[in-house]
């Protein structure tokens, strides 16, 4: 599978034995938040740590929950200090007190009210996010999914028209993912993944992407032919390249967070 370029090289096969599961912790400043809890065969001791996924703790076998639970506790501060300096400029989303969704390089207005599904809504330069009164922080997390990857579709069935002439044939399918380390991807079939982050971003980095992708149906390589025909696509492709390593973290990062 071809790929655009990675953030960081790819993370090393996880060992097997490993038990993951999630616990509910609030913050010094009052957010609550989900801790990955792992138990590794490997682990000496008791370790606490934050990148772009969130907080982890690992545990040793043989620790207990008590033990482990006391652990986050005594470093709530450390913890609340560690998550502010992630980059990125969004946070968890709270249930009628987040005012504003990152949305194509700037931020959108976010209403909440009542309703029977969980949903967000796009109404002129703002969205409501509609909840029934039972809906937790899952249905919320898929309600706002749903709505990056509808706001992505939307840009992408805009572009593609004008990028179809001149390829062999259009992409087999196109699919949103959340992305660890990749922008994009295009697979022997044609199919062409996209991460769902590049919505959170300047739509001219965005169309970069995609034309990049869609030049592999010419050349399957990096070859000189094929930046040829992504510059004649994309005259300005060294600026969103540019853009992607200043930016890219952070709008990973960003939407990691607001999923959860």
């Amino acid at each position: 599978m071809l790929s655009l370029f990675r953030l960081s090289p790819p993370a090393p096969r996880k060992p097997s034995g490993l038990q993951r599961d999630t616990v509910a912790f609030v913050l010094s400043d009052g957010r609550r938040i989900d801790v990955l809890r792992v138990r590794d065969p490997r682990a000496k001791r008791l370790r606490l740590s934050v990148g772009e996924r969130g907080a982890r703790l690992t545990l040793p076998m043989r620790a207990s929950l008590v033990s482990g639970e006391r652990f986050l506790h005594e470093h709530r501060d450390w913890l609340t200090e560690q998550l502010m300096q992630l980059p990125g400029d969004a946070l968890p989303l709270v249930r009628g007190e987040t005012a504003t969704l990152p949305l194509r390089g700037g931020r959108v207005a976010l209403h909440w009210e009542d309703g029977r599904v969980a949903r967000v809504v796009r109404e002129g330069d703002a969205a409501t996010m509609q909840l029934p009164a039972r809906a937790g922080s899952a249905a919320i997390s898929r309600a706002l999914r749903d709505f990056y990857e509808a706001e992505a579709r939307a840009d992408i069935g805009g572009w593609l028209p004008a990028y179809l002439p001149g390829l062999p044939r259009p992409p087999a399918r196109i699919r949103l993912r959340v992305l660890s380390s990749q922008w994009g991807s295009l697979a022997p079939d044609g199919t062409l993944t996209l991460d769902l982050a590049l919505v959170l971003g300047r739509p001219s980095a965005f169309r970069y992407v995609l034309v990049h992708e869609l030049c592999h149906l010419v050349h399957a390589d990096h070859s000189r032919a094929f930046w040829r025909e992504v510059e004649a696509r994309c005259p300005d492709w060294r600026e969103e390249r540019t853009y992607f390593h200043a930016e890219g973290r952070r709008l990973k990062a960003a939407l990691h967070t607001l999923l959860g």
